[in-house]
C-alpha cells in the first residue's frame, strides 16, 4: 500500500476510466477543516459552503468528463448531529453530480461491513480513507490486490443495492 495525499489523492478521481464509490461507515468526523462549518450548522447560522469548493469543483471536473460518483453512507437511526449536517452539505455534492445513497445501520449485519471507509476506483483499486492524529484528512491508503479490491466491491454492492437514495431519506 502507498499513501496519497493532497493533489496525487485528486489525480486517483482525474485518472479513473468510469467510476469512483465511497464507502462511509463512521457516523462522526471530527476534522479541522470542518469544525466551523459544523459549529455554524449547530449554532443554526448560515453557510456559503466556500470552504467545500475544492472537492465540490473536483466533483463537477470528474462527473462532467462522464465518471459515475456515487457515495453510501451507514448511518445510526436516530441520526447523530453530524449525520444531519451532512444531509445539508450533501445537497452540494448532489449539484455537482455526485450521487449520494444512505443505509440504515440496523438494516445490514456489521459483519457485511467494511470496519473502514473506502474509495473504489473502476473496480480495482481500493484507497483507504486516512486521518492525522488530531483527526484531519490525511489522504488515501491505496492499493490495486485484487483480493482487497474483490472484497471492497462485494462490500459496496451489499451497501448500494440496500441504501435509500438522499432524496427519500431525507423525506422518511
Amino acid at each position: 500500500m502507498r499513501l496519497l495525499r493532497h493533489e496525487a489523492f485528486y489525480d486517483l478521481f482525474r485518472s479513473c476510466k468510469r467510476t469512483a464509490f465511497h464507502l462511509e461507515v463512521v457516523d462522526t468526523y471530527s476534522t479541522p477543516e470542518e469544525s466551523e462549518p459544523f459549529r455554524k450548522f449547530l449554532a443554526g447560522e448560515p453557510d456559503d459552503f466556500e470552504w467545500f469548493h475544492d472537492w465540490t469543483d473536483l466533483v463537477r471536473e470528474v462527473t462532467s468528463s462522464g465518471i459515475v460518483m456515487r457515495r453510501a453512507r451507514v448511518v445510526t437511526e436516530p441520526n447523530v448531529d453530524y449525520t444531519r449536517w451532512g444531509l445539508v452539505v450533501a445537497h452540494q455534492n448532489i449539484d455537482a453530480g455526485e450521487d449520494i445513497r444512505y443505509l440504515p445501520r440496523h438494516r445490514i449485519d456489521p459483519a457485511e461491513l467494511s470496519a473502514d471507509d473506502f474509495w473504489l476506483f473502476d473496480d480495482t483499486l481500493v484507497s483507504f480513507t486516512t486521518f492525522t492524529p488530531d483527526g484531519a484528512a490525511g489522504g488515501g491508503a491505496v492499493t490495486t490486490d485484487p483480493v482487497i479490491a474483490d472484497y471492497a466491491r462485494s462490500v459496496w454492492n451489499r451497501v448500494w443495492d440496500r441504501a435509500i437514495p438522499h432524496a427519500e431519506y431525507i423525506r422518511a
